[in-house]
């Protein structure tokens, strides 16, 4: 090969690499992110409670039920108190298959104080009666209620919405008679697959709304952000945002949609700590008992 055939080849690989590596690279690292969400009113009984997210697994073309597998048995490895799932299971439209092979792997999840689960958007444009039907089957259902975790007499409250494209959201009756949906003194976690879910009207007073559905974007361009988000306000991309109701934290999620590609941002299990900013910063007693 002489000079001029190298360079080219030389050019013509890196043009290919290049082209390949947000498709068949990148959207198979699966990275397990891990969070600290400071809530001023976190019991003291769950400062350093953890939740694992799942979320947008999609199940189907270039899903695996194999890599579907693989991720369940990372997430119940990582031993978190709970683990909750904020929807986009399956990615086909109009069709029970991909529902019927992804939900017998996700209720092999399991954590100490339970798996909770909603739907995305995609679950009802497969088929949203199958859908329903394994969500109440694998018992981690928590669309439009509400469960309580104790430890002692501390608690926290876990509730779940509708999807905000195809559902009713349903927040407040969520958490109906939750000790005062009004009341700023309790715990709320709010499982909710679309952000946008949280710039409708709803009175309850939530100090936490876990989401999915962005992806992230799934192509980031350094300095410029992602030049494609699904929801109306573009300010929810990724990570933990504050808002003027609630905080909100947005997972990167594990599957695709739109493109089949991930640039700048990879899969994620997000792993959430729950820490009272009092606590972490009151004085460590450092005596000694002898």
């Amino acid at each position: 090969m002489n000079r001029r055939n190298f360079l080219k080849f030389a050019i013509y690989g890196s043009i290919v690499l290049a082209g390949s590596y947000p498709v068949l690279i990148e959207r198979n690292i699966v990275l397990v992110n891990r969070y600290k969400i400071p809530i001023p009113k976190l019991p003291a009984a769950f400062h350093g409670f953890t939740i694992a997210q799942l979320t947008d697994v999609h199940l189907g073309f270039l899903v695996s039920e194999s890599f579907v597998t693989n991720i369940v048995n990372t997430t119940n490895q990582l031993q978190t108190d709970i683990i909750v799932c904020t929807g986009d299971y399956v990615h086909a439209r109009n069709t029970k298959e991909e529902i019927d092979k992804v939900w017998p792997i996700l209720t092999q999840l399991h954590a100490k104080a339970g798996v909770y689960s909603v739907l995305g958007n995609h679950d009802h444009w497969a088929d949203t009666n199958r859908s329903l039907y394994w969500l109440d089957r694998s018992g981690q259902n928590i669309r439009h209620i509400h469960k309580t975790i104790y430890r002692g007499t501390d608690k926290i409250v876990i509730g779940g919405a509708g999807d905000y494209w195809e559902d009713e959201l349903k927040i407040d009756s969520a958490f109906s008679n939750s000790n005062d949906v009004e009341s700023s003194s309790v715990c709320r976690i709010l499982l909710a697959h679309n952000p946008d879910s949280i710039d409708t009207k709803f009175h309850t007073s939530i100090s936490l709304v876990i989401s999915g559905h962005t992806h992230g974007g799934q192509v980031v361009i350094p300095f410029l952000g992602p030049p494609v988000l699904p929801v109306h306000n573009k300010k929810y991309t990724s990570g933990l945002i504050k808002t003027p109701k609630t905080q909100l934290f947005i997972s990167r999620g594990i599957g695709w949609a739109i493109y089949p590609v991930r640039f700048n941002c990879y899969p994620e299990i997000a792993v959430l700590e729950l820490v009272n900013p009092a606590l972490l910063s009151a004085p460590k007693n450092l005596s000694k008992t002898i």
